[in-house]
């Protein structure tokens, strides 16, 4: 019976302190991606702020929320934001946890579906800034964010069912038409 007693007391001890160290790196993770969130937000925005914010006191229970201060207005949820305000908001938290660790890639998955043309030049630069160390692959539709694409891959459709993949350097693309154009002249 005592050794029960004695191993419900370790037991609750080891969780207390895994608690306290769970506690402890979520706080600096949070902190961290409020670090990153001040310098990324003002980037996408041209302005502003944004926080990541516990729902409740305790950080082990706690939901999380965003909120964000556009330039010129006041601090708000992302709900009451725009769809395209959303989408850049959510893009900017998203990179925000991947400058935590990042990996040698990233996919990113018509993030810009939602933007107008002068919010997606602002997520096409932010993402040239990030890819001096990762190597991004962005599926869009958008022609402004496959201005930044150092290499174009296409799906094609000249019959119904039948698709084709359409691959263009753009670099070699761009040294070919200089010589055309050299060549004119």
């Amino acid at each position: 019976m005592q050794a029960r007693i004695a191993s419900k007391k370790k037991l609750i001890q080891y969780i207390k302190k895994i608690d306290a160290e769970t506690k402890d790196l979520l706080d600096k993770t949070m902190e961290q991606i409020n670090k990153n969130l001040e310098f990324l937000f003002p980037k996408m925005f041209g302005g502003g702020q944004a926080e990541l914010v516990l729902l409740e006191e305790d950080i082990l229970i706690s939901g999380m929320a965003i909120e964000a201060r556009l330039p010129g207005k006041k601090t708000m949820s992302i709900q009451s934001l725009s769809g395209g305000e959303k989408s850049m908001a959510a893009a900017t938290l998203i990179f925000a946890f991947f400058l935590l660790n990042p990996a040698p890639f990233c996919l990113l998955d018509e993030v810009d579906a939602a933007l107008d043309d002068s919010n997606a030049t602002k997520l096409s630069t932010l993402v040239v800034e990030l890819s001096k160390k990762t190597q991004f692959i962005f599926i869009t539709h958008n022609k402004i964010s496959m201005e930044i694409a150092d290499q174009l891959i296409g799906v094609t459709m000249r019959e119904p069912g039948v698709s084709r993949i359409v691959s263009v350097d753009i670099e070699s693309a761009l040294s070919l038409t200089e010589k055309d154009s050299v060549q004119l002249v």
